[in-house]
């Protein structure tokens, strides 16, 4: 091979990557500003606000500050067997022995290990974005020998649950704090079986007499209109409860 010949070679090794990183760089970018903007086209962010906000805004309704590991005595409570009424709750639910359930912003998995004796062929995810939280629920599962139980490491946006796999999803007072709700309900989606339901307890909204900070409340409008953005189909509320709605929707 001549030195000319060598030359062009040379220069042709290196120009290649060079072009194809530039090529990737460009994509990535592009990628990150489409992700930008459809947050942006999702989301409102106000710098006037309600102090229990985060002054970011979704369909019209502020996100509430999420209650953090420091208050897990508070989900602990012994009142709440009277105010919210948990063993009514999960009769409600209706489960099958082998359903899979994720308990969405499981806390200390107060809901979680009620759950558990009652799909003994299924499991219980409990998903929560604080590893405190999922630490306390280890605890109780050693203890407990609910074996059956998955703690699961969610983030802000995904709840990191295996596609298609969950029959029946719970969340109790979790999701007005979701900081992604939009991306979170997506993920949700895409982890229920064709069928399965998502079930959301929320302290009523349309109530002022419910003793409850605004945000931390939702109207069964709202939520109605916030699950048929991903997809879901209201199926019915029911308002057994003395102070939240228990609202029912299914994945198609």
């Amino acid at each position: 091979m001549g030195k000319r010949a060598q030359r062009l070679l040379t220069t042709c090794i290196l120009i290649i990557p060079v072009s194809l990183n530039w090529s990737a760089c460009r994509a990535t970018q592009a990628s990150g500003q489409a992700a930008a903007q459809k947050q942006a086209a999702v989301y409102e962010q106000r710098a006037k606000h309600d102090p229990d906000g985060i002054g970011k805004f979704y369909l019209g309704r502020e996100i509430a500050h999420v209650m953090g590991h420091q208050a897990a005595g508070w989900l602990e409570r012994p009142d709440r067997e009277e105010t919210e009424l948990p063993g009514e709750v999960v009769r409600n639910l209706q489960l099958k022995p082998a359903d899979n359930v994720a308990d969405i912003g499981a806390g200390t998995g107060y809901f979680t290990f009620r759950i558990s004796p009652l799909v003994p062929r299924g499991k219980v995810y409990a998903v929560d974005i604080q590893p405190e939280m999922l630490a306390l629920i280890e605890q109780r599962k050693k203890k407990s020998g609910a074996n059956n139980v998955v703690t699961v490491q969610g983030t802000e946006a995904d709840p990191k649950l295996p596609a298609n796999g969950i029959d029946v999803v719970l969340m109790v007072d979790a999701y007005h704090e979701f900081s992604y709700p939009r991306e979170m309900m997506e993920g949700i989606v895409r982890g229920l079986n064709p069928g399965g339901r998502v079930v959301l307890i929320e302290y009523r909204g349309e109530d002022p007499g419910v003793p409850i900070k605004r945000l931390h409340k939702m109207t069964q409008e709202q939520v109605r209109m916030e699950m048929t953005a991903v997809g879901l189909v209201w199926k019915e509320t029911r308002d057994f409860l003395p102070q939240q709605h228990f609202l029912v929707f299914v994945k198609p």
